[in-house]
């Protein structure tokens, strides 16, 4: 029984780190995984909070080049790659929720991130 509620609970952390991006127009969203990685003991959860913090500082430093990019073509710019930004963003956040929830043995790594943490 003990091990079925240490699974939930890597389930539920590791999801949430992940799934804290979808909150990212307030700051305080990368505070989640970074909580998360200090509370827990677990290698999984810590492993995934950190990928999650990694994905925030991504998702963060390419709107802020899409936003200046917006602001010198007048817009042309951000009308064509904000779009692939949100799909970008919003699909690997959806993929890294659904992985750690069906495969939470093995921590999700985003493809495509640089990893500063």
């Amino acid at each position: 029984m003990q091990a079925g509620s240490d699974l939930d609970k890597r389930k539920l952390l590791s999801a949430g780190c992940h799934a804290s991006i979808f909150i990212s127009a307030l700051i305080v969203s990368i505070g989640i995984p970074v909580a998360i990685m200090f509370v827990s003991e677990d290698a999984i959860v810590k492993e995934n909070a950190t990928e999650a913090i990694n994905f925030h500082l991504n998702v963060w430093a390419i709107g802020v080049v899409i936003t200046v990019l917006s602001f010198i073509t007048f817009g042309l710019l951000g009308l064509i790659l904000a779009p692939i930004w949100l799909i970008y963003h919003w699909g690997l956040s959806i993929w890294a929720v659904i992985h750690t929830l069906n495969s939470p043995d093995k921590a999700f790594r985003y493809p495509f991130i640089f990893r500063l943490i």
